[in-house]
């Protein structure tokens, strides 16, 4: 794991957070209490802040940037599938995105929702709470029922306690 500092910009990390061999936080990042960071993600707040709440994780060979203007937010109970690419944007609480899915710049992503595989949201997309977003682009399948819901908040929990073991 590789924490560098970046000019005046130094990563703000809980001490609780669990950081993986081949993982890079360099800049302005802040990353909250009893969320992970996994084998060889990137976070690079090298243009703007980088904000992730708590009982988040950022899965295998994750990247998440951010632009000049825009500050990326990953809120509390957030899951980032492995190989996904997060850029300037704003992802709310207890959500999943799904592996290899994009996110890009100015983007928000509604509380209590899901993003599948490999799917890509476009610049400047905005979804409401309880989003199922899926497809090239991005576009609204439905509203998540309660117990997709309860899941969700499941799956980052069950990451939180993963890294108890390791």
């Amino acid at each position: 794991m590789v924490i560098n500092g970046l000019n005046d910009l130094k990563p703000q990390i809980h001490e609780s957070v669990k950081l993986f061999e081949g993982s890079h936080i360099i800049g302005d990042v802040k990353i909250d209490e009893n969320s992970s960071v996994w084998y060889n993600a990137v976070i690079r707040g090298d243009k703007g802040p980088i904000v992730i709440g708590k009982c988040s994780n950022i899965q295998d060979n994750c990247v998440i940037h951010c632009s000049d203007t825009l500050t990326t937010t990953l809120k509390d109970f957030v899951s980032i599938g492995h190989g996904a690419i997060i850029h300037g944007c704003e992802i709310g609480e207890n959500v999943i995105v799904g592996m290899n899915a994009t996110i890009l710049n100015d983007s928000k992503i509604g509380n209590d929702s899901i993003v599948g595989a490999g799917s890509v949201v476009t610049e400047g997309k905005e979804f409401p709470n309880q989003s199922l977003i899926m497809g090239v682009p991005g576009r609204l399948i439905r509203q998540l029922n309660s117990e997709e819901i309860k899941k969700i908040k499941s799956n980052a929990l069950d990451y939180v306690d993963l890294i108890k073991s390791y």
